[in-house]
C-alpha cells in the first residue's frame, strides 16, 4: 500500500486534522480499500480502548493469581496447532492476561514464533522471502521520551526492502506504532545519500508496524539504511537508527530484463515497456504509460474548457486525468497467470489477480504515469508473456442533469451514460459533528447529500468527479463515494450506488443542475498485444 494520506489516517479516525485536510481524507478513504481497511482497524481499537477503559482495574497480583492456578504442561501430551493470528471474540480479562503474560514471557511473540515475516499477515511474497532465508534479524532499537522503537526483522532484496518493528513503553509494553515526522534513506560506502521511494505502511494484529519501499536506481549490493524519527505516536523526540543491508545474496537469485525496445499504442494511449526484475520477494513489472500526441492535445483543449467554466481548483480536484492499461501474464500454455485491470467473471469493476501493489506515479507531461507493479513470485521457473488486453483513460466529461429537488419526490430523475442506468432517489440536507479544540468541542456543520442508484454493464465508463452548480449559478466541489457491486440487478447489471457531499449551502437549492466532468473509459484491443518476457 502507498496512499498519500496513510501517515495521517490515525490523525483523521481521532479528528486532529484540519477540515478541509479531513474531508479529502474521507473521500479518499471511501475509494481506497487499503486505507478503509486502515481506517475500520484504527476505529475498532479506539472502541476497544474506550470499553476497556470503563472497565474495573484489574488488580496488581491478577496475573500472579492465574498463573497459579495453571496446571503443569505433562510432557506426553500432543497440542494441536490452531492456526496463528486470527481474531476472535475473547473477554476483556482474557485480552488482559494474554496481554500481561506475553509482555513479561515473551517480550516479542512474533521472534518466539519466527518472525512477523513467516506469517500470514504480511503478503505472500514477503513470507516466500522469507522462508527462502532473506528476512534477517536485526533487533535494533533506540530509546527516547520513555519510548523504544525497535526493528526486529529486515526483508531485503532488488525490487524492495520491508522492515517489522515495534514501539513498546517504559514497562515493556506495547504502544501505538505509528510516526508521522520521519526520514528515510540509504549511504554508501562513501556516505552518499541514496533516495527510497514507493514508501507504503501496513499494521498487524500484534501491534507491530509494517515499513515497506524501495532505493531506485542502484546496483549497491551494500549499504547502510538510515531511519530518523521526530514525531512517535504523536510524541515528539529524536529517534535515529543506521541498520547494515547485504543484498548480496538475493542478487544471485534475481534477474533482470530490459524491455526498452518494446513499445505500442491504442486509442490514444501510448505504452512503453521498461523492464521486469524477478526477485525472491516480488516479480515486478516497471511501464510507461501517456496520451498519444493528438489525443494530449485534446484533452488539455477540453480541460482548458472546464477551468473556465468551473475554475481551475475544480477543474483538477479529484479528476485525475491520466492514463492506464489492462493486461495479464500469461505462461508458456497460454494460462493466465496475472491479472491487472482486467474484467473477471462475475465482478463489477476491475480487478487484479496475484498483485501485491502497484505504484504509479505522475511525470511531468500531462497525463502520463510511470508505473511499479509487483506480483506474488512464482516458486517454480517459468517462462511468462506479458499480454496487452485494454488501454485505460480517465478524461473530461460533458454530462450534465438539472434537478428540481421538490418535483424530485414525486419523479424521480433516471438517466443513461455510457452503460451506466441511474436514478436519483435522495436529495437532502444533514447534519455532520466533529470535534474541535475549542472550549465548545463539537461543531455542527450542514451538508447537502445526493444519492443515485442503479446498474453498471461490466466494461461501462466509470463515473469521475462531480461539479454542482445551484440556480443562481454558484459552483460548488463534490466530495463522492459509492461503489459497484458484484451482485447484480434484475436486468443483469452490476449494482451501483453513488453519493455526493456538498458543502457551504445552508438549505437545498430550488434547482440545481449536477455536471459530470471526468470519466474513465476502457478500450479493449481487438488484437492482443505480446511481449515474450524471457
Amino acid at each position: 500500500m502507498n496512499c498519500p494520506v496513510i501517515d495521517k489516517l490515525s490523525q483523521y479516525v481521532d479528528n486532529l486534522l484540519e477540515e478541509e485536510k479531513m474531508k479529502e481524507i474521507e473521500v479518499h478513504v471511501e475509494k481506497c480499500k487499503d486505507c478503509a481497511t486502515v481506517v475500520e482497524a484504527l476505529e475498532q481499537e479506539s472502541l476497544f480502548l474506550q470499553e476497556t477503559l470503563k472497565n474495573p482495574t484489574l488488580p496488581d497480583n491478577f496475573e500472579a493469581l492465574v498463573l497459579g492456578q495453571l496446571e503443569p504442561y505433562e510432557q506426553g501430551q500432543k497440542q494441536k496447532r490452531g492456526r496463528l493470528w486470527k481474531r476472535g471474540l475473547i473477554a476483556a480479562a482474557t485480552i488482559f492476561l494474554a496481554f500481561g503474560v506475553t509482555t513479561k514471557l515473551h517480550p516479542s511473540f512474533a521472534e518466539w514464533v519466527g518472525g512477523l515475516f513467516s506469517t500470514e499477515q504480511v503478503d505472500e511474497g514477503l513470507r516466500m522471502a522469507s522462508d527462502a532465508g532473506f528476512a534477517k534479524r536485526v533487533n535494533a532499537e533506540v530509546t527516547d521520551q520513555g519510548l523504544t522503537f525497535k526493528v526486529e526483522d529486515v526483508v531485503a532484496d532488488a525490487s524492495r526492502i520491508a522492515l517489522s518493528y515495534q514501539v513498546l513503553n517504559e514497562d515493556g509494553k506495547f504502544h501505538d506504532p505509528d510516526f508521522t515526522e520521519y526520514e528515510i534513506y540509504g549511504l554508501d560506502q562513501n556516505g552518499k545519500r541514496l533516495e527510497v521511494q514507493n514508501v507504503s505502511w501496513g499494521y498487524s494484529e500484534d501491534d507491530y508496524g509494517i515499513m515497506d519501499f524501495s532505493l531506485r536506481d542502484t546496483d549497491l549490493e551494500q549499504f547502510t539504511l538510515k531511519l530518523q524519527i521526530t514525531d512517535l505516536s504523536g510524541i515528539k523526540g529524536n529517534w535515529e537508527l543506521e541498520i547494515p543491508i547485504d543484498l548480496r545474496e538475493s542478487l544471485k537469485f534475481t534477474e533482470k530484463l530490459a524491455l526498452h525496445d518494446f513499445a505500442t499504442s491504442s486509442d490514444g494511449v501510448e505504452l512503453k515497456l521498461k523492464e521486469v526484475r524477478l526477485a525472491p520477494s516480488t516479480n515486478e513489472i516497471v511501464y510507461e504509460t501517456a496520451f498519444t500526441d493528438d489525443e494530449r492535445n485534446r484533452i488539455e483543449t477540453e480541460v482548458q474548457k472546464l477551468e473556465s467554466r468551473f475554475g481551475k481548483d475544480i477543474a483538477h480536484t479529484f479528476t485525475n486525468f491520466g492514463t492506464a492499461i489492462q493486461y495479464h501474464l500469461e505462461d508458456q500454455k497460454e494460462n493466465p497467470v496475472y491479472y491487472q485491470n482486467s474484467f473477471l467473471d462475475g465482478q463489477g469493476h476491475p480487478n487484479s489477480v496475484g498483485l501485491i501493489q502497484g505504484i504509479g506515479e505522475s511525470l511531468s507531461q500531462f497525463g502520463s504515469v510511470a508505473w511499479n507493479e509487483y506480483f506474488v513470485p512464482k516458486k517454480s521457473d517459468q517462462e511468462m508473456t506479458f499480454v496487452l488486453d485494454g488501454v485505460i483513460k480517465t478524461v473530461p466529461a460533458d454530462f450534465s442533469i438539472t434537478v428540481k429537488p421538490m418535483e424530485q419526490k414525486q419523479n424521480p430523475i433516471s438517466f443513461e451514460y455510457e452503460g451506466n442506468y441511474m436514478v436519483l432517489k435522495k436529495v437532502k440536507m444533514e447534519n455532520e459533528y466533529s470535534l474541535q479544540k475549542l472550549i465548545i468541542p463539537f461543531k455542527k456543520e450542514k451538508k447537502l447529500k445526493i444519492e443515485m442508484e442503479g446498474g453498471r454493464e461490466a466494461t461501462a465508463t466509470e463515473f469521475g468527479q462531480w461539479v454542482l452548480v445551484d440556480q443562481n449559478g454558484k459552483v460548488y466541489q463534490t466530495y463522492g463515494s459509492g461503489g459497484v457491486s458484484d451482485e447484480k440487478d434484475e436486468n443483469g447489471r452490476y449494482k451501483t450506488t453513488v453519493e455526493l457531499t456538498i458543502y457551504n449551502l445552508e438549505e437545498v437549492p430550488e434547482e440545481f443542475t449536477l455536471h459530470l466532468i471526468s470519466v474513465t473509459r476502457f478500450h479493449k484491443l481487438d488484437e492482443k498485444w505480446k511481449v515474450p518476457l524471457y
